[in-house]
């Protein structure tokens, strides 16, 4: 396939994520103020889609609790730059094993399996414009557990964004992934417009060589938006690769820390520099209003604030 350079480009910032950063960085916002904070910086900076989990405000450990995610979307919704929320329905599906001779019964910590239901519920509840659907099963690296999303999960959880028109962003961390979202389209689960993020380099999923970065490229339908990501060191290299293979970018915390050898990355500084390559590159950065006519999505009002 040839490469088809993306002239209109969408940015998402993926602010702070779920990992075991927290401690790494003084940059990983942790409270809900904190996160919202970093992602108006990052919507300045010219993001137009920001990637939000929560975490708990003291620790920093990952959390889901549905009245984080309504502070996090106030916060942005009611600030003076416009931007496009994207929650993530990723947690929940954590299974954490026990030693190899005697598996079960399941560790509980670590541990959180959610029906799909309450996997989906802070998407119900604050419905925001995109929210992430992880479109397959694997391992991690971080720790020993399987991120798991059955066939039937994912039904159910994709069925529910579609009913309360929330547009489903696929999560494919490998090929599989995509060859079952092209599934899920073709049951009527999800829209044939789809959106995708190749997510590449995630230890145990699709390795970021441009081999396989190209391999998953030609798997996304002509007709879906693409965007990708890498992590670490790559993630401003795959900026440029995702531009040129005619798709979108992601970069922020969630997936780097580091702006340079030594120097730690705010948010801001990740968008800013994405912006450069871009640019530099002879496309445009587009902001949320043109996002929103591209996926066709609608801008949501602010939250009504309890009494």
């Amino acid at each position: 396939m040839p490469l088809e350079q993306n002239r209109d480009v969408f940015i998402t910032c993926a602010v702070t994520g779920s990992g075991g950063t927290q401690d790494r960085s003084p940059h990983v916002p942790r409270s809900p103020e904190q996160i919202a904070n970093s992602a108006i910086d990052a919507a300045k900076a010219g993001a137009a889609i920001v990637h939000c989990h929560v975490r708990d405000p003291e620790t920093g450990a990952p959390r889901r609790d549905v009245e984080l995610y309504r502070e996090v979307t106030e916060r942005i919704r009611e600030a003076e730059v416009d931007v496009v929320l994207n929650l993530t329905a990723g947690m929940g599906g954590d299974m954490v094993f026990g030693p190899t001779e005697r598996p079960l019964p399941l560790m509980e910590k670590g541990t959180d399996m959610a029906g799909a239901a309450e996997r989906v519920e802070h998407v119900a509840q604050c419905l925001p414009e995109i929210c992430t659907l992880d479109c397959g099963t694997m391992n991690f690296a971080e720790a020993d557990y399987v991120m798991t999303n059955t066939p039937g999960m994912l039904r159910a959880m994709g069925s529910m964004m579609t009913h309360l028109g929330v547009r489903p962003e696929i999560e494919a961390f490998d090929t599989g992934h995509l060859w079952f979202a092209k599934q899920l389209v073709s049951e009527g689960v999800l829209k044939p417009d789809a959106l995708v993020q190749l997510c590449m380099g995630v230890p145990w999923g699709a390795p970021d060589d441009l081999n396989t970065f190209m391999a998953m490229v030609n798997n996304v339908p002509k007709e879906w938006t693409f965007s990708a990501f890498s992590i670490g060191r790559n993630q401003m290299s795959y900026v440029a690769a995702s531009v040129l293979a005619g798709g979108n970018v992601r970069v922020g915390l969630e997936d780097n820390l580091w702006l340079d050898k030594g120097v730690l990355a705010t948010n801001a500084q990740l968008v800013e520099r994405a912006a450069t390559i871009v640019e530099n590159m002879g496309s445009r950065v587009i902001g949320p209003e043109e996002v929103r006519r591209k996926l066709g999505l609608t801008k949501r009002a602010p939250l009504a604030r309890a009494a």
